[in-house]
């Protein structure tokens, strides 16, 4: 997978892209990251890349001309064939107005060859950027930030580490809060080590057994797996609906699940 950063600050990126599984997944030709300055597309001495809007109001706006000019010279696939699917490419504007990232787009966006992702600043990006260049506007959040480059750098990693080879063991992947597996969904219920299928994930607990007088849960240390099952199933429950209680609504439920939640008092939302 290729994925190409357009920004205005390429030396945020020397960091995040520089450790752990993103920097293994390029080493290893699993992903291929470039980062593009904005200001190189530009014509005026002064190198200029953001304007003040028509009708007024504050802050200033990235102008259109740079970031047309970028994608042109990147060769990027003309945005009516990325939306008709017959290229496996994007390109993402990352705006506060997008589309709130998930798991789920994540997984979408693994399964590209190209991800180009457009890093606003400012008060906004020209609306001829969203309409006409991009294909995509995502938000990783109900907040504000001063740029795109940290929602760049974190979705970059999210779909890094979902790439096959990537992350050692393939199946941990699967076993993360956020993430649904389509085939235990529609069986309704959790694999046998218990991934997370749509709930938060459950605790974990390393040695010593004891520390400081706080006890390992006995059901983790009986090696009875059907115990251990249940336990980290109603355990990944109760974080759910004291953390994420929304998640419950979407998630897949046994019968089990219902009858545990049921018993805790804790009826699914509606």
């Amino acid at each position: 997978m290729k994925a190409d950063i357009v920004t205005i600050f390429p030396d945020f990126f020397r960091g995040p892209l520089d450790y752990g599984i993103t920097r293994r997944a390029q080493e290893m030709g699993l992903a291929e990251i470039r980062v593009h300055d904005l200001r190189e597309f530009t014509h005026d001495r002064h190198r200029t890349v953001d304007d003040r809007p028509f009708g007024g109001g504050e802050g200033m706006v990235l102008k259109p001309e740079p970031l047309f000019e970028c994608l042109d010279a990147m060769g990027v696939t003309p945005r009516e064939e990325r939306v008709t699917g017959s290229v496996k490419q994007s390109v993402i504007l990352l705006s506060a107005q997008g589309l709130r990232f998930t798991q789920k787009i994540a997984g979408e966006l693994a399964a590209l060859d190209r991800i180009v992702f457009i890093c606003g600043r400012y008060e906004g990006v020209d609306e001829r950027v969203a309409d006409h260049l991009a294909d995509r506007e995502l938000s990783i959040g109900d907040y504000v930030l001063s740029g795109g480059e940290m929602a760049a750098a974190v979705i970059v990693e999210a779909v890094v580490r979902l790439l096959p080879g990537a992350v050692g063991n393939e199946a941990s992947t699967q076993q993360e809060s956020f993430t649904v597996d389509a085939k235990l969904k529609s069986a309704g219920g959790a694999d046998s080590t218990c991934g997370s299928n749509g709930l938060l994930d459950y605790p974990h607990y390393t040695r010593p057994a004891e520390f400081r007088g706080i006890a390992v849960p006995e059901a983790l240390l009986t090696g009875n797996h059907e115990e251990i099952r249940r336990w980290r199933r109603q355990r990944a429950l109760e974080k759910t609906w004291r953390n994420r209680p929304d998640l419950l609504e979407g998630a897949a439920l046994t019968e089990e699940d219902k009858k545990f939640l049921s018993q805790q008092g804790q009826r699914r939302p509606k």
